[in-house]
């Protein structure tokens, strides 16, 4: 199945809505699925978290309708990285027993996510080299 980077940008936006709304209002319930205490300094931690998947969101909102460029492979391949990254260190944190089971939804989000805009960035470049 082909993704769009319209459809997948537009998923991801409001999936990081989400995540800020959570992260920012009942960041409780996130560490609560991870194993994770709620303390002052997860809770610091977690609100800047809310701002930045807000930001994300709004980049993502804001590039959906882009069409391929430097600067929407610059925005795709950073959160690729991103979503990776993370994946790997959660899945780290879980076998090292610093979080619960809890993680792997997220681990597996954002697996699910890199692959998807690995799949979107060769489909725009195919895509684009066709057409010239």
């Amino acid at each position: 199945m082909q993704l769009s980077f319209r459809s997948l940008a537009t998923f991801t936006a409001l999936v990081c809505f989400a995540l800020a709304l959570v992260w920012g209002l009942r960041p409780d319930l996130l560490l609560w699925l991870w194993s994770v205490e709620y303390s002052s300094a997860t809770g610091l931690v977690s609100r800047r978290n809310a701002a930045l998947f807000l930001s994300i969101g709004l980049m993502f909102y804001r590039a959906r309708l882009a069409p391929p460029s430097d600067t929407r492979r610059a925005l795709t391949s950073g959160f690729i990285a991103g979503c990776l990254v993370l994946a790997v260190l959660g899945f780290g944190e879980w076998i090292n027993g610093n979080a619960g089971p809890g993680i792997l939804l997220a681990v597996a989000t954002e697996t699910v996510l890199g692959l998807a805009f690995i799949q979107a960035h060769r489909s725009s470049v195919t895509h684009s080299q066709a057409s010239i």
